[in-house]
């Protein structure tokens, strides 16, 4: 009687396990990033360098990795990007990289990379088609260098961000962009 009692119970405990997990392989799961990040009128400083009108909404995108910049921000004159497709450096040569991905349906994106280290060059890949507004590059003394994109539509490619071949040790990179196809990703590699 017990043994046909414990039988039937383990019988009916794998029953009911079958079915739950079938249940859970038919179930899909999506996870998304989702809007991460709220949507405001882009902030620039006072002394930003480029003059065309930037008042737009767009997703602030918290930064991943918070790094505190001591010195006063001075802003230098404006790089206008020349948009060159390059071959990215060798990785031994690559000592940090941050990836960031945004949807058509956020429209302008306000990004912002935390890097805190020092190299020599800042690479940029696109994965997708994107409209670039522009980049700020803080370095550790406070001096902010402007990378104009002119609000351009780039392609997809590795690209070089800035060079300063004097090795100079770089806080954060933000980037202000929109996608142009349904998901973007942008890749921003430091060099030394």
């Amino acid at each position: 009687m017990y043994r046909t009692v414990s039988t039937c119970l383990i019988a009916a405990a794998l029953a009911i396990l079958f079915v739950h997990t079938e249940e859970l392989s038919a179930r899909r799961v999506v996870v998304r990033r989702g809007p991460a990040g709220r949507r405001t009128t882009v902030v620039v400083h006072p002394t930003h360098p480029i003059r065309r009108s930037v008042a737009r909404t767009v997703v602030v995108r918290p930064a991943r990795a918070r790094v505190v910049v001591a010195a006063p921000l001075a802003f230098l004159p404006a790089v206008v990007w020349g948009a060159a497709i390059v071959s990215l450096p060798p990785r031994e040569r690559l000592i940090w990289e941050d990836a960031e991905t945004i949807g058509r349906d956020e429209e302008w994106v306000d990004s912002n990379f935390g890097v805190d280290r020092r190299g020599d060059a800042l690479f940029l890949e696109i994965d997708g088609r994107a409209q670039l507004d522009f980049a700020e590059v803080t370095f550790e003394n406070g001096n902010v260098q402007v990378v104009d994109f002119n609000d351009r539509i780039y392609k997809s490619g590795v690209y070089e961000l800035l060079n300063f071949a004097d090795g100079r040790h770089v806080k954060t990179v933000r980037l202000l962009a929109k996608s142009q196809t349904g998901k973007t990703t942008f890749t921003v590699y430091m060099k030394k």
